[in-house]
């Protein structure tokens, strides 16, 4: 059996970036703790799937510093349709469109900016 992953960030503003990346990437809200050893967070993900993202906000912090635009959670969807499907709800959703730093994902993919500065890559392609 392989392990699960969870991803686990820092967010500025916990509600706009659950609900940025539960409509974007189509994810479930999993959990939700508050005031946990001063952090609040919320997990979205697949009740069956083999990783979860987590974003916390500690209230008592101040700016978050802004991640590398190599930070990346990168996505495959071979199905040009599905693919297409999806680069369309992450705008809705309220990511916006970037120029990735690495030419590699703007080949074949579209690169996506959170409000932290975390950026998502939907890739039209298989596995490799």
């Amino acid at each position: 059996m392989l392990p699960r992953l969870r991803v686990a960030r820092p967010t500025s503003d916990l509600e706009r970036s659950a609900r940025m990346y539960r409509e974007g990437l189509e994810l479930q809200e999993l959990g939700r703790f508050r005031d946990h050893d001063g952090f609040d967070g919320v997990m979205l993900g697949d009740i069956d799937g083999p990783y979860h993202l987590e974003f916390t906000r500690q209230p008592s912090q101040g700016e978050l510093e802004r991640p590398s635009p190599e930070a990346l959670l990168v996505f495959y969807l071979p199905d040009p349709q599905a693919w297409q499907a999806r680069c369309e709800k992450m705008l809705r959703a309220g990511f916006r469109r970037v120029t990735s730093t690495n030419p590699y994902w703007e080949r074949g993919g579209c690169t996506f900016e959170d409000a932290d500065g975390y950026r998502v890559v939907i890739h039209n392609s298989d596995w490799p």
